[in-house]
């Protein structure tokens, strides 16, 4: 059972996990660093436990622990209660959710495991959960038309959290980034992604695009969404069926970088009306995902 500590000091050294969240900058580099994340509210603190990730320990405000009870019952973590306005003070935010958890990240699966099988094998352990955290469904097939999505240096963390949210609904098998993306595991993109960054196996590239040929290695067509004139459409790829589609999506505004695109074995758009000429990259990852289910 977790101990219930009422704190009423913002700048009580127990509270160190919580301070600054908003500062990315600050998130950006001590988070990864001390091996911690932040999970906001109920429903993502859930799903982070869920995922077999290990709580560090929980704020709440009063009102919350009620409504968190059994989870303060199951978890050895200290839980600090503290009034709505010193969870402002200490957070640099209104806490609306009233809950906030600080979670230990678990290590990164490497790109060849999580390529190395289908859906059921994606860095999947003894107990059911991928390394990263994620309870890993079978999937019919197998290896067979299996699909994954690489993210190049995509920065803003509700887009990447919301292109997450749509490769866990839309059955995408695993999700890698660029050394340059933005860090799923940042409060705003597991908020964003409503806990699908747990869900969903993902690991980060060392080089990139080199690591084009891994994919490739592995009987992955790599299709690169983009403008180009040589594009096709994102129907015609889908109707190509290729046993392993590997979906490259880019960085708000720029897209894919040259050396990316060259890289790729297709380059894939989708088509657009009314004289728009492209989608923000998180509705343009759901519209692939979508198009190239099987």
């Amino acid at each position: 059972m977790a101990e219930l500590i009422t704190i009423d000091d913002p700048d009580d050294p127990r509270l160190s996990d919580y301070t600054g969240l908003t500062d990315v900058e600050l998130r950006r580099r001590r988070e990864p660093a001390e091996g911690l994340f932040i999970a906001e509210g109920e429903k993502v603190i859930r799903r982070a436990r869920q995922a077999g990730y290990e709580m560090r320990s929980m704020l709440l405000s009063a009102k919350w622990v009620d409504v968190m009870r059994d989870v303060i019952d199951e978890v050895p973590a200290p839980v600090y209660a503290i009034q709505p306005d010193l969870a402002e003070r200490v957070t640099g935010y209104h806490v609306h959710r009233g809950a906030l958890a600080s979670m230990q990240r678990k290590p990164l699966p490497d790109a060849e495991d999580l390529l190395g099988g289908g859906r059921a094998d994606l860095g999947e352990s003894a107990n059911g959960h991928s390394d990263t955290g994620a309870t890993v469904p079978s999937g019919p097939q197998g290896g067979a038309g299996r699909r994954v999505a690489i993210f190049e240096d995509i920065v803003d963390h509700a887009n990447l959290g919301a292109a997450f949210r749509n490769a866990a609904a839309l059955g995408v098998d695993a999700v890698f980034l660029t050394p340059r993306c933005a860090d799923p595991l940042y409060r705003r993109a597991v908020k964003v992604s409503m806990g699908a960054v747990f869900h969903v196996p993902w690991t980060r590239l060392t080089a990139w695009p080199e690591n084009v040929e891994l994919f490739r290695r592995h009987g992955f067509v790599t299709a690169a969404l983009c403008l180009g004139e040589k594009s096709i459409s994102i129907d015609e790829l889908a109707a190509r069926r290729h046993e392993r589609l590997a979906l490259m999506l880019g960085t708000e505004g720029d897209g894919l970088s040259v050396d990316a695109l060259r890289a790729a074995d297709e380059w894939v758009r989708i088509p657009m009306a009314a004289g728009v000429d492209s989608l923000n990259v998180a509705a343009a990852s759901a519209v692939a995902f979508y198009a190239t289910r099987l």
